[in-house]
């Protein structure tokens, strides 16, 4: 991975890392995440150190409590018969002990070496895994910013157009009725009055404020008529 090595390892160089596999932090920054063969591999290392790491430390509790047990029994054996024998068999026992001592604190010397080690590894291809998704989802919501703002746009010339078109209509009607009456207009299917439906109002006019036409305007010779 050339960007662990060129820019998150130098970044991580002398820091105190976590063990992070022990840490619930990062099984949440992980959820979600798919775990790369690599990872899965790193996380099943550093669980067994830890696993190996745990069990010396529980073994050479155990040991100690043997070896002080093993030295009574040699105080307790001088004034037994055959004690002398005894004790060697306890010294020989303790003797065993104290190379298994060696040993286990031996591995314990190397053991944390061991676990930075792939926990530094483990942490790096956690980065470089976030990273990925990072540059993955900025690279979404550019696209999706882009998407929203060209929308805006085509709505605004759409709002525009629609209004046009209302207006266009509620011009149109309006000559229409005038010129033809309501009786011919109604040849013309109309499914809706642009008068009523879709009318666009003057600034600062309300649909409260827009005056209703009427059916049929009255003039002169129809007021006549109507007297008569």
């Amino acid at each position: 991975m050339a960007r662990s090595d060129e820019v998150f390892r130098p970044a991580l160089q002398g820091k105190k890392l976590p063990i992070i596999s022990l840490d619930n932090k990062w099984y949440k920054l992980m959820a979600g995440i798919e775990h790369t063969p690599h990872m899965q591999e790193l996380e099943e290392q550093l669980k067994s150190l830890l696993k190996r790491q745990g069990k010396i430390n529980t073994d050479l509790k155990a040991i100690n409590k043997a070896k002080a047990k093993l030295r009574d029994e040699i105080v307790n054996a001088m004034d037994e018969e055959g004690g002398k024998q005894k004790q060697e068999e306890y010294s020989a026992q303790i003797n065993a002990l104290n190379k298994q001592m060696e040993e286990y604190q031996d591995e314990l010397l190397d053991l944390p070496r061991e676990i930075d080690a792939v926990n530094s590894d483990l942490m790096l291809e956690t980065m470089e895994i976030c990273y990925t998704v990072i540059a993955e989802n900025t690279q979404q919501i550019n696209e999706i910013a882009d998407w929203i703002a060209n929308i805006r746009v085509e709505l605004k010339k759409n709002v525009v157009r629609k209004q046009e078109c209302e207006l266009k209509n509620q011009q149109m009607y309006s000559y229409m009725h005038d010129i033809f009456g309501p009786d011919v207009i109604d040849l013309f299917d109309m499914k809706y009055n642009p008068e009523v439906e879709h009318v666009v109002k003057p600034a600062g006019q309300s649909a409260a404020s827009t005056p209703s036409r009427p059916a049929e305007e009255k003039t002169p010779e129809n007021t006549q008529n109507s007297e008569n």
